[in-house]
């Protein structure tokens, strides 16, 4: 029997679109495992120090993506002939951009520990290092391009490859005792081998990566396309990861890591949105191009397949947050279960924001969705510069939680965008669901 939540989708077509999830589902429970295994060798202090550089190269390396991918994926759908030039092109302009980031980022960072209240252990070569793995996800164009022919299982037995790899890696190190810069190497070495993996898997479908080529023109116009993605990426990035920083500057290295350890939990799973939008994606396209009512009804199935996925867990990990922890951490990172128990709300909404942001960019609203990621950033810095002092890593939380709902519901202020921020409040509330059983 079918449950309600699923009533209406096609049930070949859903099967072939979840399949990809099964596999990289298979491949990130085994990276959560062995990022639980570092977090609990490495205990809050240093653990905080990774959380912080990473978070502070994520944010910058936000930029670097250039808020393409969905872009080259249109492209390619609309343009199969231009197929070389348009990932030539991508490549080229996310290369010069990931490259130039690479010094910006260690400035920053000097900037932020030299005025840090906290600034404890220098992490510079951290940064250094962590830094070019911005540079080696520029070949993500490869992803994009197996997105557009629906075809993300390659990308994902490259990456499920790559995984098992890195996470061998990644127990020696812990077994062996060896000090914190050797698990940096191997987060480089995977994004290496990651990018050394999508050119070798690509060339292997008889296409080469040789025969690309960058049209200045076509730079031009992708940028200007991409340009307010790029903005709202750094926005969604700096809402995401922010907290951290932010902690770091006002409470420590061990506030850091007794967060992050909460926040790696809850976001352990949000791969699963993306990896289902993705895969939907082309499909959602080609029906506003063809039927806008089974459009409409394709974002409706959505919101609610993805309510119906996120509702039960946030309920379940909220219930045994502080179980979870101490099971998996024992005592070493008291406190992080209420802010997982808090936290882990914030996937409901960044469930439908993703899902959401995907019917902006079908309709061009690419403003829209930069407006709604800076107005969920900046709440969250707000929040966090008031509750972080007040709360430490539960203010943070509480902070990070406010902003998804807030980014997430930006559509309802707008009148082009009133009616899916309606049909994303009933999915939230189960409306649909409530309809067909009491029609029964």
């Amino acid at each position: 029997m079918k449950l309600p939540f699923l009533k209406g989708f096609d049930e070949q077509a859903l099967n072939k679109y979840l399949k990809n999830t099964g596999w990289l589902m298979f491949g990130k429970v085994l990276g959560l495992a062995a990022s639980l295994v570092v977090t609990r060798y490495l205990g809050p202090a240093l653990f905080g120090d990774l959380s912080f550089a990473l978070a502070l190269v994520t944010i910058t390396g936000a930029v670097g993506a250039l808020g393409l991918d969905t872009f080259i994926i249109r492209e390619i759908i609309n343009e199969p002939n231009k197929r070389d030039e348009i990932l030539g092109t991508a490549l080229g302009l996310r290369l010069i951009t990931n490259g130039a980031l690479v010094p910006i980022t260690i400035g920053v960072y000097l900037i932020f520990h030299y005025f840090s209240a906290t600034p404890g252990d220098n992490l510079t070569l951290f940064v250094v290092l962590l830094s070019f793995i911005s540079v080696f996800k520029s070949f993500n164009v490869i992803d994009a391009y197996f997105q557009s022919q629906v075809q993300s299982k390659y990308v994902v037995h490259v990456q499920n490859s790559c995984l098992f790899i890195t996470t061998g890696l990644k127990f020696a190190v812990v077994l062996m005792g060896l000090p914190l810069v050797y698990l940096v190497l191997v987060l480089v070495f995977d994004a290496l081998i990651l990018a050394t993996g999508l050119i070798i898997t690509y060339q292997n479908k008889g296409i080469s990566i040789l025969n690309w080529t960058f049209n200045k023109a076509r730079g031009i116009k992708l940028l200007q396309q991409s340009f307010p993605l790029i903005l709202s990426a750094v926005m969604v990035t700096v809402y995401m990861k922010i907290d951290q920083v932010m902690l770091k500057q006002q409470v420590g290295s061990v506030a850091v890591g007794i967060y992050g350890a909460a926040a790696n939990l809850s976001e352990a799973w949000f791969f699963i949105p993306t990896a289902i939008i993705s895969s939907v994606f082309p499909a959602i396209i080609n029906a506003r191009k063809t039927d806008l009512e089974r459009y409409q009804k394709r974002l409706k199935n959505l919101y609610d397949l993805l309510v119906f996925i996120s509702l039960p867990v946030a309920i379940f990990i909220s219930l045994f947050a502080n179980k979870i922890i101490h099971l998996i951490y024992d005592t070493k990172f008291e406190g992080a279960g209420e802010m997982l128990a808090i936290h882990i709300w914030s996937g409901i909404f960044v469930f439908l924001g993703v899902a959401s942001s995907q019917y902006l960019l079908a309709e061009g609203y690419t403003k829209i969705s930069f407006y709604r990621t800076l107005t969920g950033a900046i709440i969250n810095i707000l929040l966090n510069l008031w509750l972080i002092p007040l709360y430490g890593g539960v203010g943070a939380s509480i902070a990070t939680l406010i902003a998804c709902i807030t980014s997430t519901f930006y559509l309802l202020l707008v009148s082009k965008t009133r009616q899916q921020g309606i049909m994303m409040l009933k999915s939230l509330f189960l409306v649909s669901a409530f309809q067909k059983i009491f029609k029964r």
